[in-house]
C-alpha cells in the first residue's frame, strides 16, 4: 500500500482485516439468501415456465414492442438531456450573477420547477399542448414528456453547475481578472471548463435519472409510448407481466451502464487532456527546480 493511500485513512490491522473478512462474509450469505427466497417464489408461482419466456425469444415480440418503445426512451431521453444540459448550465450561471435582476429570477425558476413533480409537469404539458396549440396528436405525447423532463432536470442540473462553480479554488478567479478577462471569458474559458470535469459524476447521475423518468411518461394522461407502456402488449397476449418486467429492467440496466461508460471514458479523457504537458514540451524534459529558502542564520553568514 502507498503512502499516499495510508495519508487518507490508518491500514487495518491483522484484527481489523480478519472483522473485515467476516462482515463481507455475512453480506454475501445474506445477499445470497435474499436472492434464493426471489427465486423460490417466483418459482411457486410458475414464473420460471418455459411458456411465459417464449415470447423473448422470438423476433415479433423485440420488433413489435420492444425496440419501438426502446428507441422512444432513448428518444425522450436524448432530447431532454441536449436541452436540460445548456439551461442548466445558463440557469446555474445565473444564480451566481451579481446582479439581482438575473440572480433572482434564476433562482425562483431553479426552486419552483424542482419541487414539481415530474409526471405533474407532464400532465400539465400535455394538456396545455392540447387546448393552446396545434402540435400533432402523434407527436403531443413527445413534447409533454420532454417538457417535463427538460423543466425538472435542469432545474438540478443548475445546482449541480452552481456547486461545482463554487468548489473551485478563488484564486483562479483571480487570477483570470488580473489578466484582464472580463466576468464572460472568466466564466467561459476559466471556471465551466474545469467545473465540468469536477461536476461529471454528479451530471452522469442526473442523466441516468433523465432516462428512467422517461417511463413516467407512459402514463394514460400523456400517453407517450416508452419502453413500459409498449411492453403492456407483450403481457397482455402472453400474461407474463414478471417475466416481461424482469425483461425490460434489464434492459434499462444495460443503457445507464452504457451512459455510465461513456461518461467513465469523458472523463479519463478529459482528465488526460488538462493534466498533458503544454505542446513544443516533453513531460521526460521538464526537471524539478530547487528553491532555497535561507534562514536569518544563514543570511547573516552571508553577510560575515
Amino acid at each position: 500500500m502507498s503512502a499516499a493511500t495510508t495519508l487518507l485513512y490508518d491500514a487495518p490491522g491483522p484484527r481489523a482485516k480478519r472483522r473485515n473478512a467476516v462482515i463481507t462474509t455475512l453480506f454475501v450469505v445474506l445477499l445470497l439468501y435474499v436472492v434464493y427466497l426471489v427465486y423460490s417464489g417466483f418459482d411457486e408461482k410458475g414464473q420460471w415456465a418455459g411458456a411465459l419466456w417464449k415470447p423473448f425469444i422470438t423476433w415479433s415480440t423485440w420488433d413489435q414492442f420492444l425496440i419501438p418503445g426502446l428507441l422512444n426512451t432513448l428518444k425522450a431521453a436524448a432530447i431532454s438531456i441536449v436541452i436540460a444540459l445548456p439551461v442548466g448550465a445558463l440557469l446555474g450561471v445565473g444564480r451566481l450573477s451579481r446582479h439581482p435582476w438575473v440572480r433572482i429570477p434564476a433562482g425562483a425558476v431553479v426552486e419552483f420547477f424542482r419541487a414539481i413533480p415530474v409526471l405533474l409537469m407532464m400532465v400539465f404539458g400535455a394538456e396545455l399542448y392540447s387546448i393552446y396549440t396545434d402540435i400533432d396528436a402523434d407527436v403531443r405525447p413527445l413534447f409533454a414528456a420532454v417538457t417535463g423532463l427538460v423543466l425538472y432536470n435542469a432545474s438540478v442540473l443548475a445546482e449541480v453547475f452552481r456547486a461545482g462553480i463554487n468548489a473551485l479554488p478563488t484564486g483562479q478567479t483571480e487570477a483570470a481578472h488580473a489578466l484582464g478577462m472580463r466576468k464572460t471569458q472568466v466564466m467561459v474559458s476559466v471556471l465551466l471548463p474545469q467545473a465540468v470535469t469536477l461536476m461529471l459524476p454528479a451530471i452522469v447521475s442526473q442523466l441516468v435519472v433523465a432516462l428512467k423518468d422517461t417511463a413516467l411518461a407512459g402514463q394514460l394522461t400523456v400517453g407517450y409510448t416508452e419502453l413500459i407502456r409498449t411492453s403492456g402488449g407483450i403481457t397482455g397476449n402472453f400474461a407474463n407481466t414478471i417475466p416481461t418486467l424482469i425483461v425490460v429492467a434489464i434492459l434499462y440496466i444495460l443503457m445507464n451502464l452504457l451512459l455510465s461508460t461513456l461518461a467513465s471514458a469523458m472523463e479519463r479523457r478529459l482528465s488526460r487532456r488538462r493534466n498533458r504537458p503544454a505542446r513544443g514540451v516533453k513531460a521526460d524534459k521538464i526537471e524539478p527546480v530547487l528553491v532555497h529558502i535561507g534562514t536569518d542564520a544563514d543570511t547573516g553568514r552571508a553577510d560575515g
